[in-house]
Order: structure tokens, then sequence, then C-alpha cells
């Protein structure tokens, strides 16, 4: 099932308009839909060849990858499968099948292939050099789930500087796609079940694929999450070991220190009781680039200029859902003893719900300013704002604040059963302790799901009242 993306798309058919070769790369977590994306581009070619590394296993060896390369190649073209000593002999041979003709490579799971060879970038680059001198009409995209070995091999190698064309990273679908996820049912389902779903699925689209409208959104998560052969139930797992290697246990310890809200890095490194090292400071940027921590940089409310310090925030729902609800009960799902589980009954659900919403609000930032009638107003700064308590200052925490060149944006993004009047003196009292700017206008805003009390719009507090649902429309 192949939804949204066009952008993306637009992107890459574009390069076909150039007269040379184009290097691509095409980043993000795993079943984000990466392949797929470049899949139903190749459909714009002459010609697609899609070859992948073998996935990591015990006493994997370069010489598997090698065959693997070579099993595959022969596959999609008239070559026989021929032995191959090393990857200055494969990429020649990939060479050798190239025509005149629009053709797209996929070199799909990169660093699995590359990873048993430390020369590996290098005679990429040599052979990528050769290619596009002898073949204008190709697109060959370097695709992986390990964004970190991309960004240090590829990007910031400066073997290949100036040499890629594209550099793609995919993030989760905006809400308004994920909704198309519910078919026909959609307008049927409820925005309450929608939410609840993507609480645990996010934007990625695998997960997405699994959900069956027919059923509940409390029955969907049971059967994906705790019952053994769920795909949910399973992945995180696979995910880490998979994309993280030998350091996975370090970088879910990361994660779980992350699962009830945001942290700078001394907090994190004080909550697993380690040193903040280049260590940390390493893990984090892959966490980053692998899609599963946000880096939100805290600027000043009074002139939005960064404050040089930053809070890190665990941004993808399933992780979070998986380490606070799955992880510690992994026994007793084995059991069958979680089969018949009510997500209202789980400790904590109700605030844990809460920063799924926010994930979600932050993640579809776009749609949101939509509905703040933002237009094109250039936004200056955009993240969760918190101020840390000072002999001067008060302590403060804003689900999100935006700057514009006139304008604060203080948004307070709530899940609850029943939303009363006490949000309205509970806003007021945060702008009391941020003092922001007075030469600058503020604009409060409440995204919410639940009963909302009629009293909160009727007192006129906030600027604009988002529901939802709102998020699940596109923008007009």
């Amino acid at each position: 099932m192949f939804v949204g993306r066009e952008r993306h798309l637009a992107d890459l058919k574009r390069l076909m308009r150039k007269r040379t070769a184009s290097l691509v790369t095409c980043r993000g977590r795993r079943r984000i839909g990466k392949s797929t994306l470049i899949k139903e581009f190749g459909k714009q070619a002459a010609r697609f060849l899609e070859l992948e590394g073998l996935g990591p296993r015990p006493g994997l060896s370069n010489g598997d990858q090698l065959n693997f390369f070579a099993q595959q190649l022969a596959s999609q073209t008239d070559l026989p499968r021929l032995p191959l000593e090393d990857w200055s002999t494969a990429f020649e041979l990939l060479a050798s099948v190239l025509r005149d003709e629009w053709t797209v490579v996929l070199l799909d799971e990169i660093s699995w292939m590359g990873g048993y060879d430390p020369d590996f970038p290098g005679r990429l680059k040599r052979a990528w050099d050769a290619m596009q001198r002898k073949h204008p009409k190709l697109i060959l995209v370097l695709c992986g789930s390990v964004s970190a070995w991309i960004d240090r091999n590829i990007l910031r190698n400066t073997g290949f500087v100036g040499r890629d064309s594209w550099d793609i990273v995919l993030k989760e679908l905006p809400l308004h796609k994920c909704d198309r996820f519910w078919g026909r049912r959609r307008a049927r389902i409820s925005p309450g079940e929608k939410l609840t779903l993507l609480s645990v699925t996010g934007g990625v689209p695998k997960y997405l694929e699994e959900i069956d409208p027919g059923i509940s959104a409390e029955e969907n998560i049971r059967h994906l999450c705790f019952r053994p052969g769920g795909i949910l139930f399973r992945e995180f797992e696979q995910i880490f070991s998979d994309v993280f290697g030998k350091r996975a246990t370090a970088y879910q310890d990361i994660l779980s220190s992350l699962v009830h809200g945001s942290k700078s890095q001394g907090e994190i490194s004080a909550a697993l009781g380690k040193k903040s090292s280049g260590h940390m400071s390493e893990y984090l940027a892959d966490l980053a680039l692998g899609g599963f921590v946000s880096r939100d940089v805290v600027f000043s409310p009074r002139t939005g200029v960064d404050t040089r310090k930053e809070r890190y925030r665990l941004r993808d729902n399933y992780a979070r859902f998986y380490l606070r609800y799955v992880e510690p009960h992994r026994t007793r799902i084995e059991k069958g003893l979680m089969a018949e589980l009510s997500l209202e009954q789980m400790p904590g659900w109700e605030t844990i719900s809460g920063l799924q919403l926010e994930n979600l609000v932050l993640s579809n930032l776009s749609t949101l300013t939509h509905n703040l009638q933002l237009g094109r107003t250039p936004i200056l700064a955009a993240a969760p704002f918190v101020q840390t308590p000072t002999k001067r200052k008060m302590g403060c925490q804003v689900d999100l604040m935006l700057l514009t060149k006139r304008t604060t944006y203080v948004v307070e993004i709530k899940r609850q059963k029943r939303i009363n009047l006490s949000v309205i003196p509970q806003m007021q009292e945060k702008l009391r302790r941020l003092r922001p700017d007075p030469d600058r206008s503020i604009r409060t805003a409440l995204v919410y799901h639940g009963q909302l009390d009629h009293r909160v719009e009727e007192e006129r507090y906030f600027d604009f009242v988002i529901p939802f649902d709102q998020l699940l429309s596109p923008p007009i």
C-alpha cells in the first residue's frame, strides 16, 4: 500500500530532467517506507535494479554479502552468477549491465552491505565517479535504516563531498495521510479511536498497514502488541538489534529514561547513573538521526535566540508504548495473560497518552500552523519549551512555543476525558512565569482531545481552540 510521499516523489522525478547521473541518499527508521518510496519512483524509469544487504546475524562475512550481491544481480539481469573478490569488482559488474536508458539502482540497507569492509565507502566512491561519467541517465540510491552510518560514511565523508544530488530523510506520515489507512470506513471511525491507535503506531506506514478497520482500536492494539505473534510485540527487539547491533542495550536504556518526558543530556546521564560524556552525545545523535529521539533546542521566549541548551524527547510513539507497557510484561504476554487487557486499566495511561498526542502534534507542525492561520508567515522557532527555575525566575513548561517576527504563540496540548475551565488559569500562570517580551504579541492556543467544557470557548481566553480531529483533515 503506497500512501502519501508525493513531495518526495516529485523531488526524485526532477532528477530525471538533468543530463547527468544523480547520487541520492535515503534514510529513516525501520518500517518508515524508504524502500517502498524508491520502488514507486523506480516505476518512472525504463529499468529498476534493487540490490539489498543481508541483515546482521552471527558468522556473517563480507564474502556472504558479495555472494548475495552477485545472486541478486544475476536474477535481475542477463548475467550469470559470478564470483566476486571485492566490492570494486562488484561495482564494475553492476556498471557493465547499465545501458543508455533511465535506470534507477537501489542499494538497500547499505550499512549492512558495506559493514564488513572498512574501505567500502572508498570503493563505492571510485565506482560512482566512473559510473556517472559513463551513464548520465543513472540514479543511484543509497538507502538504509542505520542513518548514522550513511551520515558518517557518505554525507560527511570528504570523498563524497559535492557528489550527492539529493538527501531524503523520510519521516512519519502526516496525520491526514494516516487517516487514509482506515479506507472507506474512515468517515465512520471516531477521531478518538484513530487517536488511540496512532498513540501506539505513530505515522509509521508499516504499522498502519496492520490495522484492521473492522475491529476496535483496543482490539487492534491487543492483537498487535499483547499477543506473542503480534508484529508490535516482536518488532522492537528486532529493530534495535538490526540497527544498533551490540550497542542496542545502551540505546534502549536511553529511550527508557525518556519514557515519562524530555530531559537534558545531563539528566539522562544522571538517570542512567553515568557521567555525561562524548559517548552519550554520540548515542543521542545516533538516536536522533534514526528518528527515535528529537533534539529540541531551547530558545529565549523574549528574543527567540538559541540559549545553547538542548532537551531530548522520545518522539517515536511505538517505542514509548513498547517500553512502558509491553517490555516489562513480556513473560506474561508470552503466557497469554494479557490478551484481554484494557488500555484504560494500564497504570499512567492518561499521562502517557497525553505525551503521545504531543508527539503527533509536534510531528505535524505544518498542519498546526495552518490551523493557527499563519499562512506563509515565517516561523523563527518552534519547539517545546522548558524554563529551569533560578533565583530570579520560576520554572515553567510549555508543550509548544512558536515565534514569528512579532508574535509568540503558546500552545497547550491536552488529552483528558474532561477538560474544564482550569485550563485557563494554568495558561495564565505559565505566561506570568515566562515574562515574554512586552513588545511582542502573545497568542494562545489549545489543541485537545476529550470532552471540552463549553465555557472554555465561551470565555474567549484562547485565541485558537483546535480539536484533534481538525489535524486529521488536509490543509486547504
